[in-house]
């Protein structure tokens, strides 16, 4: 399969269809239409998690209600099996939280003419400064 030239689009698209999803509460559980049934992997904050219904009870299990997110920067790169790799940079505030940096990186695998999340890393920036 050839690299896709439309990597760029595809990237910065998906990231603004999944947080628009991802952050509003009553919407978050359809993040998991995102990801694979078997072939999808999470590492949430050093937590890892593979598979579509594991993810799902993950994202569940979040407390926080409401999310106020700024994305500094998207960078994409396709792979050369018609995917994309994305590296999301930005800041986000959960509820009444202090404001954190935070990294995600995404792997979107080619399925059928779309494109599944094959590999989700979330970290919040934080640094032990003591």
């Amino acid at each position: 399969m050839a690299l896709n030239p439309q990597y760029e689009d595809i990237g910065k698209g998906f990231v603004q269809q999944y947080y628009a999803i991802f952050d509003d509460p009553a919407n978050r559980a359809n993040v998991v239409n995102f990801y694979s049934a078997t072939e999808s992997f999470m590492t949430f904050e050093g937590h890892q998690i593979q598979g579509a219904p594991k993810i799902l009870e993950k994202v569940q299990s979040l407390t926080f209600q409401k999310i106020t997110r700024v994305i500094t920067t998207v960078d994409s790169q396709p792979t050369f099996d018609g995917g994309v790799l994305i590296n999301v940079l930005g800041r986000l505030q959960c509820d009444d939280d202090p404001p954190h940096a935070f990294s995600q990186v995404f792997v979107l695998k080619a399925n059928a003419g779309t494109y599944f999340v094959a590999h989700d890393i979330f970290r919040l920036n934080i640094h032990n400064s003591a």
